[in-house]
């Protein structure tokens, strides 16, 4: 057994980094464990929602083109009161085939590989530069990587950004080149309060809210008969734009006539599209929507909508370099998609291509009792030094 592998991962397992909290302790142990091997470190700090964040950029080798990005994400899920859960989520737990622990498949486990890479490998043997992205907040917006990539230029000087980043998301060893888009929006229905029992005289939010949905509902529908077929491989099990209803909360009693109603909603939208044509298609329809409640013909209720974070698609090309080392290392025949987002669609801004393929199963990601399987997680130090040697290291 690999026990510095082990080791490494069950110190980022405890480290508490649910996207609430800060990650810097997390990054700064990174970068405390890379920097003894030659690694140039920069912490990027950053405030997000009011908390103390850090992306993390560490590099090595010479000041060259081309090379490679290896991307993961430290923050986690939250834990705290999800049910189901038997094993302390904060303590890494081998048992079976199985390595149990908050963040072991999305994504510490990925992680951990590449710190126990880093230790084997030889500087002198690169021609191009390897340079590590690890990003904070991923999964409450990528907002991480929308701060760090637009800075790569900058933080790493003289090395030129990688045009080739390999993030480790979870998908069992499989390779994906895309996923759609992200946008979440609140819509805020404001009536007027009043008595219930004379409704006439006021305007109920939450029952225009009620044709808001119905009006979302139809369009889900139509957005639902599309099917383009040029992502039907990429995109098997929904290969259209997905819609769906987050929360909805209105009125404070009983007798009272909701004066507000709010709705969050989201959607993730094929690569091809500008991620806010639905958005827009959405906010036509609700200005032509009819204000009135189902009792007064005399007030309309006012409807806001509020575009709340935008996370952009993937969509790269087939035929990189990357992606046929992938394909040799892995054993994996074709690239699809995944159906999550990933830090990737900020990358490309950047001008990166990114891929994702990462050792954790999907089905374990933000579940209780989360784990990676023991045998992806012991050779996947291996694997990241043979994708590192063919594009880092190789003449070719």
């Amino acid at each position: 057994m690999n026990e510095y592998l082990y080791e490494v991962a069950k110190r980022l397992v405890a480290f508490d980094t649910v996207s609430a909290k800060s990650d810097r302790n997390a990054m700064e142990y990174i970068a405390a464990e890379l920097a003894p091997r030659g690694f140039k470190t920069a912490i990027q700090p950053i405030e997000l929602f009011g908390v103390s964040q850090a992306n993390l950029v560490a590099w090595i080798g010479p000041p060259r083109t081309d090379g490679l990005i290896i991307s993961g994400h430290i923050d986690v899920v939250p834990f705290d009161g999800q049910p189901g859960w038997e094993r302390e989520p904060l303590k890494l737990e081998p048992a079976g085939d199985k390595i149990y622990g908050r963040g072991t498949t999305d994504m510490k486990g990925f992680i951990a590989q590449c710190i126990d890479a880093s230790r084997t490998l030889d500087p002198s043997r690169l021609k191009r530069p390897l340079v590590f992205v690890f990003t904070a907040s991923e999964e409450v917006g990528c907002l991480g990587a929308k701060s760090v990539a637009p800075a790569l230029k900058q933080i790493l000087g003289e090395t030129p950004v990688p045009r080739l980043a390999w993030i480790g998301e979870p998908t069992s060893w499989q390779v994906s080149l895309a996923h759609k888009s992200i946008v979440s929006f609140g819509i805020t229905v404001r009536g007027i309060g009043g008595h219930s029992g004379a409704p006439g005289r006021g305007v109920n939010a939450i029952a225009v809210m009620a044709r808001v949905i119905e009006t979302i509902g139809r369009y889900q529908q139509e957005l639902a008969a599309r099917r383009p077929a040029e992502y039907a491989k990429i995109f098997p099990d929904a290969p259209h734009d997905v819609l769906n209803l987050g929360t909805v909360h209105g009125g404070i009693a009983l007798n009272m006539i909701a004066e507000e109603c709010t709705l969050r909603v989201s959607y993730r939208s094929l690569p091809n599209a500008d991620p806010l044509d639905v958005y827009n298609e959405i906010q036509r329809r609700l200005l032509a929507l009819d204000g009135h409640d189902y009792t007064g013909r005399e007030h309309r209720a006012k409807i806001e909508l509020a575009v709340l974070n935008v996370v952009p698609p993937l969509d790269s090309p087939h035929g990189t370099a990357l992606e046929a080392t992938l394909f040799d290392v892995t054993g994996a025949k074709s690239a699809g998609g995944v159906l999550y987002a990933t830090d990737g669609g900020w990358f490309t801004g950047s001008g990166i291509t990114s891929l994702i393929c990462g050792p954790g199963d999907l089905e374990q990601a933000h579940q209780p009792n989360e784990h990676i399987r023991r045998d992806a997680f012991e050779r996947g130090p291996a694997m990241i030094h043979k994708v590192v040697d063919r594009l880092c290291a190789s003449s070719s």
